[in-house]
C-alpha cells in the first residue's frame, strides 16, 4: 500500500476490518517536547507503529463549496442527503428529460428543484427530491409522473414538462442519512444537498477520533483523523509484531482478574521504601511476579511497639492467628479518657499524677491525688466561672474498698462521690482493669475500641518468624480498609507477601511463563514492619470523625479574679445528678489490679470549697503571703 494521508485512510476505511497497524512514513511534531494536547496524540516519529482498534467520528464539517463557508454537524445529525451527478442543472423538465433519454439512463431518477413548485394538489419546497417515474401523455400536454416522499405515505404528482426549475439531477436511489453517505465510497466526490441545510449545494468532511495502541504505551492513544501525518498499512507483514501494554498494580486490581496473572515489572515507583521486608528489595525492574487475586480480608491494623527507647511500627493483616492479651491504657488528659469511652461498657482508671486544680473553677470538680480510683460515666456540659459553657466528663470517686464483696459494693455505690473534670484538663491515668482472655486480633478489634494495649502471647503458627511475641507491648494504633494483592517471586514462588496497589503501585506486562501452582490455601505474611514515614503518612490518614479535643480558657490574674463579686462567682448550679440519670447504665468491673496502690483517706482529701466567702477569704491570704514574702 502506497502511503497516504491520515484523513484519506480513515475515511476509506472499513471498520469490519479492524485492528490495522500503521506505520508512521512521515512524522510530525507540536511544539517540541509536547506530545498530547486535550488528550490527544499530536507527535509522531517517522517509523512508529500504532495499532488501530476503534474509529470514532466526532463530528462532521459542512461546506458550501461556493462561498466557503462551513457549519459543524453533530454525528446525530438527523437530515437526509442526496447526491448531485455533477454541476449542469436544466431550464424546464422537459430539458431534464431528454438529457436522461440521450444517457440512456433508464427511469425511475431522482431530481429536485431550487425553487418551490406549485401543483393544484399541493406545494412542493425547494430542493425537495422527487422521483421521475414515467412520463405520460395527455391531451394535448405531456406530463411526468413524480413521486413525492412524505412521513405518511408516498404522493403521486403530474408535473408538466414545460414547468420550469432550475432542476438538478440527483443519483439513483432515495436519499441517505448523514452516515450512509459518508460510509458509501461512491459520493466520496459528489456534491450533495440536504433540504434541512441552507445551502443547495455543499460537500461532507468528517472528523474521526482514532484510537490505537503503541509500543510501551500504558493508556489507548487518542489520535485526530485530521493530524498531518502520512502512514502506510502494513498489517499483513506485522503479524508476528505484539505491542507490549504496560499496566499498573491498581488497574489489575480494577479489573479483577483474570487470575494467577503473570507478569513482569517494568518500573517501580520512585522515592523511599514502605516496609522493611527483604522481598522490596527484588521488586525491580525485569522482575517476574506472578499475581494470585485480591487478599482477604481486606483490613489491617496499624501497631508500635511499647517499652521500647525507639519504637518499631508494623502492619498486622486481620488473617493473623497470633493470641492477643489486653493491658492496662495509659491516658494523658482527660480527653483521651472520652475518645475511649464505648456506651455500655464499663471504663474504670486509677490516677498516676496529683492534680489540686488550683485554676479551675467548676462547681463539682475535685482535686485528685496519685491512686484516687475514678468510673468515668460520661460526657456533659458545666456553666463554667466565665460565663461559657465548659465540656466535662462526669466520674464517680470509688472508695479502696470497691471490689471485693458483693455487700460491701452495693455501700459503696451509695457512698460513691461524683465529680466533674474539663475535658482540657491534663493529667496521668492508667486503665483499672484485670482481663486475662485472650484474644485473636479479629474478636480483640470487634469487642474493644482502638488505640488499644496488648501483648502477644501466642505466636502465628504459620509464620515461623513472627516478631510481636519479642515485645513487651504492642499498641494497636487503628484499623485501616484498604485492598491488597497477594504475589510471589518467580524466584521464590512458595513465598507469598500482600502489595497495596495504593502505595505500591508497580507498573508491570503481562508475561508468558508458567507459575507454579500452590499446594492448598496460600500462605501469605501477616506481619510486615513499615518505615516510620510511612507509619506516619498512614496516622495522617483520615480514619475518624473525632473531633479535636477543646481549648482550655484564658487564665485570669489573681487580681481580675479578687475583684469578682461573689453573685459573678456564684454560677449557674450543675446538677450531676441529673446528667448521670441519662447517661448509659454500665457494668461494674468488681476486679481490680491496682487495688493494693496507697491512696488518701477519703476524709482526709482536699477539695475546693463551693462557699463564696471561703474563697474570698483564700485569696486574701495568698495575698498577705505574698506580700510577706516579697
Amino acid at each position: 500500500m502506497e502511503p497516504v494521508s491520515l484523513q484519506d485512510f480513515v475515511c476509506a476505511l472499513d471498520p469490519a476490518s479492524l485492528p490495522r497497524v500503521l506505520r508512521i512514513c512521515s512524522g510530525v511534531y507540536f511544539q517540541g517536547s509536547i506530545y498530547e494536547i486535550s488528550g490527544n496524540e499530536c507527535s509522531f516519529s517517522t517509523g512508529d507503529l500504532i495499532k488501530v482498534t476503534h474509529v470514532c467520528l466526532r463530528k462532521v464539517v459542512c461546506e458550501n463549496p461556493g462561498t466557503g463557508q462551513t457549519i459543524e454537524l453533530d454525528p446525530n445529525f438527523q437530515g437526509h442527503f442526496s447526491p448531485l451527478t455533477g454541476p449542469q442543472s436544466y431550464g424546464t423538465l422537459e430539458e431534464l428529460v431528454s438529457s436522461v433519454m440521450r444517457s440512456s439512463k433508464k427511469l425511475p431518477i431522482w431530481f429536485m428543484s431550487t425553487h418551490r413548485i406549485d401543483t393544484k394538489d399541493r406545494v412542493v419546497p425547494q430542493e425537495q427530491p422527487l422521483m421521475l417515474e414515467a412520463v405520460e401523455r395527455h391531451p394535448k400536454t405531456c406530463y411526468a409522473r413524480c413521486v413525492l416522499g412524505t412521513k405518511t405515505e408516498p404522493v403521486v404528482l403530474y408535473l408538466p414538462l414545460f414547468q420550469k426549475g432550475p432542476f438538478w439531477e440527483l443519483e439513483t436511489g432515495a436519499p441517505r442519512t448523514m452516515l450512509q453517505a459518508l460510509q458509501d465510497p461512491a459520493l466520496r466526490d459528489l456534491f450533495l444537498t440536504c433540504p434541512a441545510l441552507p445551502w443547495r449545494t455543499l460537500t461532507l468532511k468528517p472528523q474521526y477520533e482514532i484510537q490505537a495502541i503503541m509500543h510501551l504505551r500504558r493508556t489507548i492513544v487518542q489520535i485526530p483523523s485530521t493530524l498531518e501525518v502520512d502512514v502506510e498499512d502494513v498489517t499483513a507483514s506485522s503479524q508476528h509484531i505484539s505491542f507490549i501494554q504496560p499496566l499498573l498494580l491498581s488497574e489489575v486490581l480494577a479489573r479483577g482478574g483474570p487470575f494467577p496473572l503473570t507478569t513482569e515489572i517494568l518500573e517501580v515507583p520512585e522515592g523511599p521504601p514502605i516496609f522493611l521486608s527483604p522481598w522490596m528489595g527484588s521488586l525491580q525492574k525485569g522482575q517476574r511476579l506472578c499475581i494470585y487475586g485480591l487478599a482477604f480480608p481486606s483490613w489491617r491494623v496499624i501497631a508500635s511497639t511499647k517499652g521500647r527507647k525507639v519504637p518499631r511500627y508494623f502492619m498486622i493483616s486481620g488473617a493473623y492467628q497470633g493470641k492477643l492479651r489486653r493491658r492496662p491504657r495509659e491516658f494523658s488528659t482527660v480527653y483521651d479518657l472520652l475518645s475511649v469511652l464505648q456506651p455500655g461498657r464499663s471504663l474504670r482508671v486509677v490516677a498516676t499524677k496529683d492534680c489540686e486544680g488550683d485554676e479551675v473553677e467548676l462547681p463539682g470538680f475535685a482535686s485528685l491525688a496519685v491512686g484516687d480510683r475514678l468510673e468515668v460515666m460520661g460526657p456533659g456540659q458545666a456553666h463554667g466561672a466565665q460565663g461559657g459553657d465548659v465540656d466535662i466528663l462526669v466520674c464517680h470517686r470509688l472508695s479502696d474498698q470497691a471490689g471485693e464483696e458483693g455487700e460491701e459494693c452495693e455501700e459503696e455505690a451509695e457512698d460513691q462521690e461524683q465529680i466533674v473534670l474539663p475535658l482540657y484538663l491534663s493529667g496521668g491515668f492508667v486503665e483499672d482493669m484485670s482481663d486475662g482472655r485472650r484474644y485473636s486480633l479479629a474478636d480483640l478489634t470487634a469487642q474493644f475500641s482502638l488505640p488499644c494495649e496488648v501483648k502477644v502471647v501466642a505466636k502465628d503458627a504459620s509464620q515461623p518468624a513472627d516478631p510481636l511475641p519479642s515485645f513487651s507491648g504492642l499498641r494497636l494504633e487503628e484499623k485501616i480498609m484498604e485492598p491488597f494483592l497477594v504475589v510471589s517471586l518467580d524466584s521464590e514462588p512458595d513465598k507469598y507477601f500482600e502489595i497495596p496497589p495504593r502505595w505500591l503501585d508497580l507498573t508491570v506486562v503481562e508475561a508468558e511463563w508458567q507459575p507454579r501452582q500452590p499446594a492448598g490455601s496460600l500462605l501469605t505474611v501477616t506481619v510486615e514492619e513499615v518505615t516510620d514515614a510511612f507509619y506516619y503518612h498512614l496516622r495522617k490518614l483520615p480514619a475518624s470523625g473525632s473531633q479535636p479535643p477543646p481549648r482550655p480558657p484564658k487564665r485570669e490574674g489573681l487580681g481580675g479574679q479578687k475583684k469578682r463579686s461573689s453573685q459573678e462567682r456564684n454560677i449557674k448550679s450543675f446538677q450531676v445528678s441529673e446528667l448521670v440519670k441519662t447517661l448509659p447504665e454500665v457494668t461494674k468491673d468488681q476486679s481490680n489490679t491496682y487495688s493494693k496502690i496507697p491512696t488518701r483517706k477519703k476524709g482526709s482529701r482536699p477539695t475546693k470549697s463551693q462557699d463564696p466567702d471561703d474563697d474570698e477569704h483564700d485569696y486574701e491570704e495568698v495575698t498577705e503571703c505574698f506580700h510577706k514574702t516579697l
